[in-house]
């Protein structure tokens, strides 16, 4: 079972910036709370009781953020937080490489802070086990969209083709969370700097055990300001 998950919150947000101009994405306001903390609970109850923030920009406000959340939650279990700091910016997959060296075990959920894809973990863990996977994406089935690529699975789940964006009127997309052999990935010869996506999924899909999990869950990436103000409207009351 993966107890342990690396929260990718060091983005420039810059698309965002128009509306939230003076935080990073994840910590964007949302019904009442960071859009980080909405995150998190959904973490919780699917059992993550280890979190790794990745950080770098402007990281003081969510240190600050994290540290009193934990503390305020302290009483209702053993959840446990670490910060992976980024002192230049490293790429996704630099990030996740950097914090990849505080996990413990072996298997980490990987997953973005301005993201809220509410993945059943238990499914994702059990499906992980079972195809023995460097990488398993979690896939989210949308209709009518051109702002993000389409992942294909051969009949067996394994990733088949990374197909680039524009107009789909159907496809899976990449929800951005991952189940990850964090000792495996630590091994790979990669660059210091380097996008997860383009240089790790896209270069090694033929040559690694990469899998998808389509689940057909709650999704909203805020990185666009249309998409925050739905997530105001869909979160409020959460």
């Amino acid at each position: 079972m993966i107890k342990e998950a690396i929260i990718l919150a060091g983005g420039l947000g810059t698309r965002l910036r128009s509306v939230v101009p003076d935080l990073p994405k994840c910590m964007a306001p949302v019904a009442g709370n960071p859009f980080l903390y909405y995150v998190i609970a959904h973490l919780q109850k699917e059992g993550i009781q280890n979190f790794i923030f990745s950080v770098g920009y402007k990281s003081e406000a969510i240190i600050s953020f994290v540290q009193k959340e934990f503390m305020r939650i302290a009483t209702h279990g053993s959840n446990d937080f670490q910060f992976s700091i980024e002192e230049e910016p490293l790429g996704t997959g630099g990030a996740i490489k950097l914090s990849c060296e505080k996990v413990a075990g072996n298997d980490v959920l990987v997953c973005n802070g301005d993201t809220l894809f509410k993945i059943h973990l238990t499914e994702l863990g059990n499906f992980h086990l079972k195809h023995n996977t460097e990488c398993t994406l979690c896939l989210k089935p949308m209709n009518d969209f051109d702002r993000y690529g389409v992942v294909e699975l051969n009949n067996d789940d394994s990733i088949k083709s990374f197909k680039e964006k524009q107009f789909y009127e159907t496809g899976l997309i990449n929800g951005g969370v991952y189940a990850l052999s964090a000792r495996s990935f630590i091994k790979e010869n990669l660059p210091h700097t380097f996008s997860f996506e383009k240089d790790y999924l896209e270069q090694f899909i033929h040559s690694r055990n990469m899998y998808g999990l389509i689940q057909d869950e709650y999704f909203i990436d805020i990185g666009v300001p249309e998409d925050y103000e739905k997530a105001k409207r869909d979160l409020t009351g959460s």
